[in-house]
């Protein structure tokens, strides 16, 4: 099973911005059977008002899916945090065609069960951060925003998995706590748990907070040059070949659209 984490970046285009292909050209590229999404737009005028989590299933081709958003509204904008009202799959009609959201996706080839999302409160204050902007980025104080993880049961073929596709606060100490948060409420799971996403946290202390297995210890960002490691796949339950396999296969995929690459592990039997 090929699994993938991607903070698309609701679509920018950093690498080649006069030579910008569509979002379901740039993620075909992946081929995952799995994969998580963060930062993603749904019916934002930004955007050009595209179901961006919808897209890229079917890009690759994943029938299953599920967009959970963390604000209604538009980052830097009008916004408020979301409800799990919000929330839409693959199998309901989208009762707000016409509200703009901003959140997570995650899409699969195999069936979804048990979705659940878990929510975190953004942290009170806002920090200075360099954003991607034409020609080059820029040093903007950015408030936080509330985000959220996506939690379900893969019915692969390598058994029952559970997944969690989570966005975590650039605020250094928050992000942290919503790991631990996230690994607590995940740890008598008794399927393998596999949790993956944008942790905006650097190198190992993803592995280090958490106590989980790393599948991937390679550097994600930025696209142009990746020196850092903000993206991850960790792991418990998964038997010790599983694991080994899957950091074995662990690579970096740099992409058209974003300031982060995709990174995309195998796990096998």
């Amino acid at each position: 099973m090929r699994v993938a984490t991607w903070n698309l970046l609701h679509g920018i285009p950093l690498l080649d911005p006069q030579n910008v292909p569509s979002l379901a050209q740039v993620a075909s590229n992946i081929s995952a059977d799995l994969i998580g999404l963060q930062e993603v737009d749904r019916q934002q005028g930004r955007s050009n008002y595209e179901h961006q989590t919808k897209i890229v299933a079917d890009a690759n081709g994943l029938p299953y899916w599920v967009f959970a958003p963390a604000i209604t509204g538009t980052p830097g904008e009008t916004w408020e945090g979301a409800t799990d009202s919000h929330i839409h799959l693959h199998s309901h009609a989208d009762i707000n065609p016409n509200e703009p959201h901003y959140g997570i996706g995650l899409a699969s080839r195999y069936p979804l069960t048990n979705i659940e999302v878990l929510r975190f409160k953004a942290a009170p204050f806002s920090l200075p951060l360099l954003v991607p902007n034409d020609p080059r980025p820029r040093l903007m104080k950015v408030s936080d925003e509330p985000r959220l993880a996506i939690i379900a049961d893969v019915e692969s073929p390598l058994g029952t998995i559970t997944v969690a596709n989570a966005h975590l606060s650039f605020v250094p100490g928050y992000n942290v706590k919503q790991l631990r948060k996230l690994t607590k409420y995940l740890v008598d799971r008794p399927n393998p748990v596999l949790v993956i996403g944008d942790f905006n946290l650097p190198g190992k202390i993803a592995n280090l907070v958490s106590r989980w297995e790393s599948l991937a210890t390679l550097p994600t960002y930025p696209t142009f040059k990746p020196r850092i490691q903000f993206d991850h796949m960790i792991s418990r339950g998964l038997a010790e070949e599983t694991v080994r396999q899957a950091k074995d296969s662990a690579e970096v995929m740099p992409l058209a659209i974003s300031d982060h690459c995709a990174l995309i592990v195998e796990i096998t039997k």
